[in-house]
């Protein structure tokens, strides 16, 4: 079994009896973004506040 559906079904199995699709799907999404976020972190791809604060800087001087 591939290791997406293993993540999928402990999700759902850890979710309460009354779960909704909304919730289930919010969920999966909500893993699938963190999982890319920390991807994006280990690969360098982050911006320190700093940085962030000086690009919104310049921007708004055009």
């Amino acid at each position: 079994m591939s290791l997406a559906k293993d993540e999928a079904r402990h999700i759902i199995d850890n979710l309460p009896e009354g779960a909704t699709w909304d919730d289930i799907m919010y969920q999966l999404y909500a893993k699938e973004k963190t999982d890319k976020s920390l991807a994006e972190i280990e690969q360098g791809k982050v911006l320190s506040h700093e940085e962030v604060r000086r690009k919104i800087s310049c921007s708004g001087n055009q």
